[in-house]
């Protein structure tokens, strides 16, 4: 059995004085000593209890090069024990973020390897939520708006989807655009499968946007329209804006391929803003939109000229799918919506 964090007390005697009395050299070279001692022992608790206190302690000092070496180290130790995702571990790793700071890319270095650990030994293939979610919170508070966008969209909790919104509005503020800004929060969420994420994040930034630009408010409907009980439609001058509420609330009512009227209302949805230009029919748009349409009612993509269209021919001759054709990804019906991931 591998000795509990306890027995780590002999190496941090041995570790800490060093770092306290200015040697960080030296407390960072007998950590890595130790640590590869106690793994290759198999005792990965204690490596772990040594490399985590090792390294807090060195960033506390301003040792960042030392520091995210060790909690580097922890990773790869979390990785030989096959340590899963939990609130020990992340937490571990969230204080080392956190202590490591936004200087250089010694945090970037630290996040990237708890993301790629997170993603292989947690339930998210995209990486922990809880964890995106930190770090993403944690890079909007230094005023990282563009690094902590992409955390907060693979997290896809309702706070992350509010602190998105919140994040946006913010940006706009500076003289960005209401309507880019709502679709990079709301498709993302919607082409993940996750509405209650899209429902919140549009909501939210709709709410937080009105009142500091009043001029965003449609002059010919200026109340707000209740869909149900949940559900609302505030009509603005940004057309971007207003598709985004209602490309959430067509993909709320979606069924697959059962659902004609809503399969129905997504067409002429798109068909309608798209024809007015700018942004939603911009190619990149409309690849997202493709992938939602599929996604949620069972739209196929257009057809494009295949690959290798002998190879394309024959197959379809045989009754197969055409050579090298992706498979098409389509949420299961759920009871009148289709099912969402990675909700909290």
């Amino acid at each position: 059995m591998p000795a509990s964090s306890s027995s780590s007390s002999r190496a941090l005697n041995a570790i800490l004085p060093l770092i306290t009395s200015n040697q960080p050299y030296e407390a960072h070279q007998k950590a890595r000593t130790f640590a590869s001692r106690y793994a290759k022992s198999g005792q990965y608790d204690t490596a772990i209890d040594v490399l985590f206190q090792s390294a807090r302690e060195l960033l506390k000092t301003g040792q960042q090069g030392s520091g995210t070496d060790l909690a580097c180290y922890l990773i790869d130790v979390y990785e030989s024990k096959g340590e899963s995702v939990n609130d020990d571990s992340r937490g571990k790793l969230t204080q080392l973020i956190a202590l490591t700071g936004s200087s250089g890319t010694w945090r970037k270095t630290i996040i990237d390897r708890a993301i790629a650990w997170s993603a292989k030994h947690g339930t998210c293939p995209l990486g922990d939520q809880d964890l995106h979610h930190y770090i993403g919170e944690l890079l909007y508070k230094d005023g990282a708006f563009d690094a902590a966008e992409p955390h907060l969209l693979a997290a896809g909790k309702r706070d992350s989807a509010r602190l998105l919104a919140q994040i946006f509005a913010e940006w706009v503020e500076t003289g960005g655009t209401p309507g880019n800004f709502a679709l990079r929060g709301t498709l993302p969420y919607l082409e993940s499968g996750n509405i209650l994420a899209a429902k919140t994040f549009i909501m939210q930034f709709v709410n937080k946007l009105i009142p500091v630009r009043p001029s965003l408010a449609s002059p010919l409907q200026s109340s707000r329209i209740s869909v149900d009980d949940s559900s609302e439609v505030v009509f603005t001058s940004d057309s971007a804006v207003n598709f985004c509420q209602l490309a959430v609330l067509t993909c709320q009512r979606a069924n697959g391929e059962k659902n004609k009227v809503a399969r129905e209302s997504w067409v002429r949805l798109c068909g309608t803003y798209q024809a007015k230009g700018g942004i939603p029919a911009s190619k990149e748009v409309r690849a997202a939109l493709q992938a939602i349409a599929t996604l949620y009612f069972a739209i196929p993509p257009p057809r494009t000229q295949p690959d290798n269209p002998f190879g394309a021919m024959l197959s379809s001759m045989l009754g197969g799918a055409p050579t090298g054709a992706p498979e098409r990804r389509v949420l299961s019906p759920g009871l009148n919506k289709p099912q969402t991931l990675g909700l909290d």
